[in-house]
């Protein structure tokens, strides 16, 4: 895995992990460390996180347009009805990661969203857990997998009914949604990143910073 920004096909330079297939350079250019407008997006995207832990990113990248089917869009009020008969299906979904617990925290998830106190949103607890702006990373060596805001907004989201959400996860989160920018100092992107997007997309997240 290439440490620093590479340039792409193009010709424009890149985190090193975009440059592994066509599929995550799309997702590096368009989708990750951009706003994301709307508790459906984000919901989806949370839950694409946690169907990631301890799986490669790409596993997730080709399956997603099947996760959404299998979960009505990500609409949260229609996946926090599930009841076991969905569960039951999800599971004999070969389109997806058929995972018992990240099915069943996904419902829960949903239903957490909606139980959320007055005044209260997914995108405003993310908010309030958004690390101070610190320098470009120059390499992916200098992008953490945790961070006491992550370690944090996994212990808030645990309070508030959500599971499956590590400070691991939590902080991919924190990335995918433009709360941090992790762009390497040299990618382009960085000078890019403010347009926002309704796409719910994940975060690629291994232990070293850069996707499977």
């Amino acid at each position: 895995m290439v440490s620093g920004a590479v340039r792409g096909s193009d010709g424009r330079l890149r985190c090193g992990w975009a440059v592994a297939s066509e599929d995550y350079e799309r997702y590096h250019d368009e989708e990750w460390g951009r706003s994301v407008e709307g508790e459906a997006a984000l919901f989806e995207r949370l839950s694409l996180e946690a169907f990631q832990s301890g799986l490669s990113w790409i596993t997730i990248l080709r399956k997603r347009d099947a996760f959404r089917r299998a979960f009505a869009g990500f609409d949260p009020e229609t996946v926090a009805a599930f009841g076991p008969d969905d569960v039951e299906r999800l599971l004999a979904d070969p389109g997806i990661v058929r995972n018992r617990q990240k099915v069943d925290a996904t419902i829960a998830n949903a239903r957490a969203l909606l139980a959320l106190p007055t005044g209260t949103s997914l995108a405003s607890v993310l908010e309030s857990h958004r690390p101070a702006p610190r320098p470009a990373p120059a390499d992916l060596g200098e992008v953490p997998a945790i961070t006491p805001e992550s370690t944090a907004l996994a212990r808030e989201l645990k309070r508030l009914g959500f599971r499956f959400v590590g400070p691991t996860t939590a902080y991919a989160m924190l990335q995918a949604t433009g709360y941090v920018d992790d762009h390497l100092r040299d990618c382009w992107v960085r000078s890019d990143r403010d347009a926002p997007t309704t796409v719910g997309r994940p975060a690629p997240r291994t232990t070293d910073g850069a996707p499977p």
